[in-house]
């Protein structure tokens, strides 16, 4: 089911990108093929150089004229340097960071392969200038496509900053349990498994398996947790006198995994110390508060709702 969802969620982005250039591409939204007419008192010098650096004013009409899908207040001035190649004709870098700027300008520049300038080519016409930028088009496509392989490359190596953690605490774990230690883990924690699971006898493999589980979940390792959960939830079944149906072990167990107290959110800690932050295990505090308040408030409601007679087995096994 989870992942029709993400294959639905993935073909309306793609679906949603598609229609919106769609729309721009039938309604020229970047004024594509549409010369801009500049004016000889247009371009203000600034200063010289090796590039000659000058203030373009572009007037509300003629911005309007091109961009016809928004709506512009006034006249707007960039910041241009200018490479002369000729008498009548020069290329020109148009900065487009500032606050001024039509966000137009910056997402042409986006997708021409900028993020901060926008190139052209200007050539004279008579007492004016007619400038001219490459044709935009597929610009959302585009941005999902680069955002795919952006965040693939990510999960790469959050991935991989991941292996090495995974690695030693699956290795502990599995030295724990031969070497014993689930066993006294068992005999220890036995006043809170009988309360939480009176169904369950106190030497039963499952138990095992479910503290296996709390404890790696206890320290944020919830891809080690997994294959405790599985096993846990196979011995249980084998105390199902309903088999399909599950019992109020197996929901109170269900709640707890899920929802586990958390001492040292490991996994999280490296993944924001992989995705580069300042003070990965700063969110110590507030997961430990978070997951204990879910981890009260998920037994409560099993409990209770164990005691609801719609939600019982017998029902069903009665139906």
């Amino acid at each position: 089911m989870l992942n029709h969802i993400w294959l639905a969620l993935i073909v309306i982005g793609i679906c949603t990108a598609a229609g919106r250039d769609i729309f721009e591409v039938v309604n020229n939204s970047y004024g594509n093929g549409i010369p801009w007419e500049i004016r000889e008192g247009d371009l203000m010098r600034d200063e010289e150089g090796a590039s000659l650096h000058f203030t373009l004013r572009i007037p509300a009409e003629e911005l309007q004229r091109h961009f016809t899908t928004e709506v512009m207040a006034g006249d707007v001035h960039v910041p241009v340097k200018f490479f002369p190649q000729g008498a009548d004709n020069a290329s020109l870098v148009l900065d487009v960071t500032g606050e001024s700027i039509p966000e137009r300008f910056a997402i042409m520049a986006e997708a021409l392969g900028s993020a901060e300038t926008l190139t052209g080519q200007l050539d004279r016409r008579g007492d004016g200038w007619r400038m001219r930028f490459d044709e935009v088009s597929l610009v959302y496509l585009r941005k999902v496509t680069n955002a795919a392989f952006e965040i693939a490359g990510v999960a790469v190596q959050i991935a991989l900053g991941l292996i090495g953690i995974m690695a030693l605490w699956l290795g502990v774990m599995r030295v724990a349990e031969q070497a014993g230690l689930i066993t006294h883990l068992a005999r220890l924690v036995r006043p809170i498994t009988v309360r939480l699971f009176p169904d369950v006898p106190a030497d039963h493999p499952a138990v095992g398996s479910m503290i296996m589980n709390i404890a790696a979940n206890m320290l944020g390792l919830g891809n080690a947790a997994t294959p405790f959960g599985l096993k846990a939830m196979e011995e249980l079944d084998k105390l199902n006198p309903k088999s399909g149906v599950a019992t109020d072990a197996m929901v109170t167990f269900l709640a707890l995994n899920t929802s586990c107290v958390t001492l040292i959110p490991a996994t999280a800690i490296a993944v924001r110390a992989a995705a580069g932050s300042s003070d990965p295990a700063f969110i110590i505090g507030t997961s430990f508060l978070a997951s204990l308040t879910a981890t009260i408030s998920a037994v409560i409601i099993s409990k209770l709702l164990a005691k609801v007679r719609m939600f019982r087995w017998e029902r069903s096994e009665a139906d």
